[in-house]
């Protein structure tokens, strides 16, 4: 089994939208192995997206992610980052497929509710962000 990390990010959990994205994940057959609620600092938000440190946006993106809290976890399933990018659709909602995760809950390219990772090295660095060995089955 593969392993993808999502975080449900602070739009879509003070939007109310937490449990149906959660359903929504189980109903696509994702195991979830870890799963937690939590406040990023901006200090933890900096270096989970350091790779845009140089990017324009990456201000507002720090601001954002830090403003309320996340559902972060770790979800299982046979080509689970590929599988998962599918459900939660394209970055931009306006792009997004019907029925995906994105399309359904985002408002904009901006607060586009939900991260996944975008390769299988990535998920089990990013699992190791959130979760230590103890908070995962």
């Amino acid at each position: 089994m593969a392993i993808t990390l999502t975080m449900l990010k602070p739009d879509a959990v003070a939007d109310g939208h937490t449990g149906k994205i959660i359903d929504m994940i189980i109903q696509s057959g994702f195991k979830i192995q870890a799963m937690k609620l939590t406040r990023l600092s901006k200090e933890k938000a900096e270096e989970f997206y350091a790779i845009h440190k140089e990017r324009s946006f990456f201000g507002e993106l720090i601001a954002f992610m830090t403003e309320g809290p996340i559902v972060a976890a770790i979800l299982e399933k046979d080509n689970a980052v590929e599988d998962f990018r599918k459900l939660i659709g394209a970055t931009n909602p306006e792009k997004a497929d019907a029925g995906t995760i994105r399309k359904l809950f985002a408002a904009n390219i901006e607060r586009n509710a939900i991260h996944g990772s975008d390769s299988d090295a990535n998920a089990e660095i990013e699992a190791k962000f959130h979760f230590s060995g103890l908070e995962r089955f």
